[in-house]
């Protein structure tokens, strides 16, 4: 017979990070209210979430990597917002949010989701902070803790 694995939306035992980008505050800001609510509503204490704020979203993947360094947190979400402009920078900061992101899930097995919006223009950003696409900030910690339930299933 099959195995499977799934994670839960129980966060009372959890410890959360959130990284905010305060580039684009008006849109991170959204998300990381999103955020917050959902570690509430899953049972996540207030004095259990730890939100450390950056400059842009080139910066999100360090505060995250020095979360789990100093053991502080379960799991990271990291919330920006990037607009693409008129010159290559966009790619660049997408690419090294994202990836770096990415790259801390796989090289320490902890629980780390992307909340980073990557949009063409403010409308679309903030459609997706709680308008009519959907709450990504809302989604990416709601992601988190099932990935850290599926981590500490998997450990046992």
């Amino acid at each position: 017979m099959t195995q499977e694995f799934v994670g839960n939306f129980d966060g009372t035992t959890m410890r959360v990070g959130i990284v905010s980008a305060r580039f684009n505050s008006v849109v991170v800001d959204r998300l990381e209210e999103g955020a917050i609510d959902c570690f509430l509503r899953h049972g996540v204490t207030e004095d259990n979430i730890i939100v450390v704020r950056v400059p842009g979203a080139f910066e999100i993947p360090t505060a995250a990597r020095l979360m789990f360094a100093n053991d502080q947190v379960d799991g990271v979400v990291g919330l920006g917002c990037v607009i693409r402009g008129e010159t290559a920078h966009y790619d660049y900061v997408c690419d090294a949010a994202i990836g770096g992101l990415a790259a801390i899930g796989r090289e320490t097995g902890l629980p780390v989701t992307v909340g980073v919006l990557t949009t063409e223009n403010l409308d679309q950003a903030l459609q997706r902070a709680g308008g009519k696409v959907g709450h990504k900030g809302f989604e990416s910690a709601q992601a988190l803790i099932e990935m850290i339930n599926l981590a500490r299933t998997l450990a046992s």
